[in-house]
């Protein structure tokens, strides 16, 4: 038996798992059972259940497990339904600050949703006056307010935390789950940090529970290697990071779809699409990375980075609103939320005889004009997205949203007549509508993150990704791909995440000290976080508007050892890649450059413009590695090949490529390409911090290996 991955994934629903292949990738086994939410041990029953189940249905051993992780929304649901801990807050100032401080850690009530709040609870003192006398008053005070979680906040924590510790300490002692706001945050704000030390706080105690059960069961079933979880920004980490940091787990989710993506299907730059029954999480991976942004709970942001995910009610189960005889929307309502069956998954024999059409309101306030298929039984069945993308033939027959052709075609015929029109263009109309809700949210995310619509494709996933994918790539003139096993994507990327972590700063004009030290301080964080020390890729960004120096740090569990030679590309091979990555269907590609694991390749390919009058040369640049991955597209990309004796030159590189004007010299996005890393300086904002920074990077590289720039505007 090979090595084994194995990744479990926690829904409202389901619970899924999957067996990887750790060289290969290749799914050894998979399996759904329903979510334990009301057993005696909660959802960690169920995980335990088809973890038992999927080793002994595919005969795998404890000792063969090399990696096991879980997802899970249990703390996303638990701040949607409210149920969290009461958190008491110790708030610290002094001097001018005081005033401001008494104000900005004292969160109040946070709304979490309706009906429902995060409960605090405040006391606060002037930290030139704490004392042990004061901590122990002030923690017994928020004690007999009922405070469950202490979190201490104090306004400069983030420079000197020794009062914060202090106050931690003692709570502690008292058997409290306690936390410091410069353990959630090292940013300016005192607002916003207190803010999220109290939402991490409430979720300690549930999510401890869940994750030490969890841990002890993974254990006793034999298997040695460190339990992970799912993060929020698309990585994973060990319990004892989850025991500090729970609120780095809410709306994992939702990244783990977009992780399987990027791990499983190797997209460079697209626009992925989780396709379900009731709706659409629509994100963005560029030059193979996620996008992210700083989550949001109860309408207020957090210093929480999650993935960008724009999640819209259009999906394979939403239902048709007819208003005047005249398909006029689709959506929100889904047949699942009515409790109906869906048109194209009927029994032939269901929808047999006299057919109507009927409206109905799929909740007690809405409007009835929902519309459904009624048999002379009574039963109704629900048209849907689903239904009209299997008739217009979107949906090929292999597929997991295939449905019954015969019935949906009945189903359409009798809707089509109802509204004198034929059912295709009753189906067209749907479509049409459907798709331009999550045609407008792609354009904003292309616009927004300024993907080149010509290298991006679309990747489907989850159960209904044929349903909207392929006719959404039609109608924007995209690139699309559907998953492999697009309906456990979200568990394939539980189980194939790297381990991840991130650090900011807020420090004004970085020095070349500042750079080293956070990139110190985030290896051994993410080695705390379970990574493997050869494994780590580190990447430093400095934001100048917002004054924060950011490190994110990516490694595996475990040194892979696998043969990556035994799926080298041929060079021809790899040019046909490049042609398709950067749509030069007939450009001429020639290899610019290659050693170790990576290939450059230029293609130029000729346009015509102005009705073939004009011609215009478009040369692009393409970053494989050996196995014919595409690592980095890049619009008129530039490449120097230079050694570590040879650092001058690609100083003079830099040079050649800046961008000079009257305010500032703006250097040009650079990638290091040598032995088997990509190093990413695209998020550092001069000359002297990119040079600092790879010359770290190549401290200990041998003088004469070869190192591969790429830059670009």
């Amino acid at each position: 038996m090979p090595k084994v991955r194995i990744g479990i994934d926690v829904g409202g629903t389901y619970t899924d798992a999957v067996a990887i292949d750790n060289d290969t990738y290749e799914i050894i086994g998979k399996m759904k059972i329903p979510t334990t939410h009301n057993a005696e041990e909660g959802v960690s029953e169920g995980i335990i259940m088809i973890l038992k189940q999927l080793m002994k249905k595919n005969n795998i051993k404890p000792e063969d497990v090399t990696f096991i992780s879980h997802g899970t929304t249990q703390a996303t649901n638990a701040l949607l339904e409210g149920d969290v801990a009461k958190v008491g807050v110790f708030g610290l100032s002094t001097g001018f600050d005081k005033k401001g401080a008494i104000k900005d850690t004292n969160p109040g009530n946070i709304k979490l949703a309706d009906n429902r709040y995060l409960r605090t609870e405040h006391v606060f003192c002037d930290s030139a006056q704490l004392s042990d006398e004061i901590i122990k008053e002030g923690i017994e005070e928020l004690i007999e307010k009922k405070a469950e979680v202490i979190v201490a906040s104090e306004s400069y924590s983030i420079e000197d935390a020794t009062n914060e510790i202090r106050i931690n300490e003692e709570a502690r002692r008292r058997n409290l789950y306690s936390t410091g706001g410069h353990e959630i945050s090292e940013l300016y704000g005192l607002k916003m940090r207190t803010r999220t030390a109290v939402v991490n706080a409430s979720l300690i105690p549930k999510m401890l529970e869940t994750a030490e059960m969890t841990e002890k069961s993974v254990a006793s079933s034999g298997i040695e290697k460190s339990l992970m979880i799912m993060r929020c920004d698309g990585g994973v980490m060990n319990v004892e990071e989850v025991r500090k940091r729970p609120i780095l787990t809410m709306l994992s989710g939702l990244a783990a779809g977009v992780a399987g993506a990027l791990m499983y299907e190797k997209i460079t730059d697209g626009i992925f699409l989780e396709v379900g029954g009731t709706s659409t999480d629509i994100s963005v991976i560029k030059n193979g990375s996620v996008m992210l942004k700083n989550a949001e709970v109860g309408g207020h942001k957090t210093y929480v980075t999650s993935l960008d995910v724009r999640t819209l009610g259009i999906a394979g189960g939403s239902m048709v609103i007819v208003d005047n005889n005249t398909i006029s929307d689709v959506g929100p309502r889904s047949a699942h939320i009515a409790n109906k069956e869906y048109e194209c998954f009927a029994a032939i024999e269901e929808l047999e005889g006299n057919l109507s059409v009927k409206y109905i309101s799929p909740l007690e306030d809405d409007t009835a004009h929902y519309a459904v298929v009624e048999n002379s039984n009574g039963s109704q069945y629900a048209y849907t997205l689903a239904g009209a993308a299997n008739l217009l033939g979107y949906v090929p027959a292999y597929d997991y949203a295939f449905g019954n052709q015969e019935s949906n075609k009945r189903a359409w015929l009798v809707l089509g007549e109802h509204l004198s029109i034929t059912a295709e263009e009753a189906a067209r109309q749907v479509l049409n509508i459907g798709l331009k809700k999550v045609q407008d949210i792609v354009l904003q995310l292309i616009e927004e993150y300024k993907l080149n619509k010509g290298f991006s494709v679309l990747v489907g996933g989850g159960g209904s990704a044929s349903i909207v994918t392929p006719a959404l790539a039609e109608l924007m003139n995209m690139k699309f791909k559907i998953a492999k096993n697009a309906p456990y994507i979200s568990t394939i990327g539980v189980a194939l995440a790297m381990v991840r972590e991130q650090m900011e700063r807020s420090i004004i004009n970085p020095t070349e000290q500042d750079i080293k030290r956070i990139r110190s301080d985030i290896f051994n964080k993410i080695l705390k976080s379970g990574a493997n020390e050869q494994t780590i890729d580190i990447s430093i960004e400095v934001d100048s508007q917002k004054n924060i120096l950011r490190a994110i740090a990516t490694g595996a569990t475990e040194l892979r050892t696998k043969d990556l030679t035994t799926k080298e590309m041929s060079l021809e091979q790899m040019k046909r890649v490049v042609k398709e990555s950067l749509s030069h269907e007939n450009g001429i590609v020639e290899k610019v450059v290659s050693a170790n694991r990576w290939y450059i390749f230029r293609s130029k390919q000729e346009k015509k413009k102005i009705f073939g009058l004009i011609k215009k040369k478009d040369s692009a640049i393409a970053v494989l590695d050996r196995e014919g991955i595409v690592r980095l597209k890049a619009q008129e990309g530039f490449v120097y090949e230079f050694t570590r004796d040879n650092i001058k030159g690609f100083e003079t590189f830099i040079d050649e490529h800046t961008t000079y004007s009257d305010a500032n010299a703006t250097p040009p996005k650079v990638y290091l390409f040598f032995n088997e890393k990509m190093l990413d300086l695209t998020g550092l904002q001069s000359k002297e911090q990119i040079l600092s920074l790879a010359e770290l990077e190549l401290e200990m590289v041998n003088k004469r290996t070869p190192i591969f720039s790429v830059c670009c505007k």
